[in-house]
């Protein structure tokens, strides 16, 4: 039984299990945890590859599909495919950062960096196709406005 118990807003128990899952997961290439708490960010270097698809694949797939199609179980699960609400940069972005609805918030464990790489590979696959570039900077700018609206 853990003894932490993590507060979650809006039902998101399913979603914050699966991050709590991601996060302490093993590391492929030395066995280590992946785990790393609030307010520091994931070491690239736990990662097999870098970028926004090996980000993807460790913490999002989990929820929104491989094929970003999402999925209805336990919870409902957004589709990122030839998904129009993506076609704003700072949607994505502030989703990511600040969570919404029932998706936990990954602000305080990806650097504006690793936020920027996952944004820009799920604005460009997936039948998405937005090719204006989002960069650490914007999501710096962004990670301190604060939280969105619903």
């Amino acid at each position: 039984m853990h003894k932490y118990i993590f507060p979650l807003r809006d039902g998101a128990l399913i979603a914050g299990l699966v991050l709590g899952a991601c996060l302490a997961g093993s590391d492929a290439r030395a066995g280590e945890p992946v785990f790393s708490p609030p307010g520091t960010f994931l070491d690239p270097g736990h990662f097999i590859e870098s970028g926004g698809e090996a980000l993807y694949r460790s913490i999002c797939q989990a929820c929104h599909m491989a094929d970003g199609k999402g999925a209805i179980g336990a919870g409902t699960y957004p589709a990122l495919a030839a998904n129009a609400r993506l076609a704003s940069a700072d949607y994505p972005i502030l989703t990511v950062l600040h969570g919404r609805h029932g998706m936990p918030a990954f602000g305080f464990y990806l650097s504006d960096q690793q936020v920027a790489d996952v944004v820009n590979y799920v604005r460009s696959h997936f039948d998405n196709h937005n090719a204006d570039q989002v960069s650490a900077s914007t999501v710096a700018i962004l990670r301190k406005s604060g939280e969105p609206s619903p």
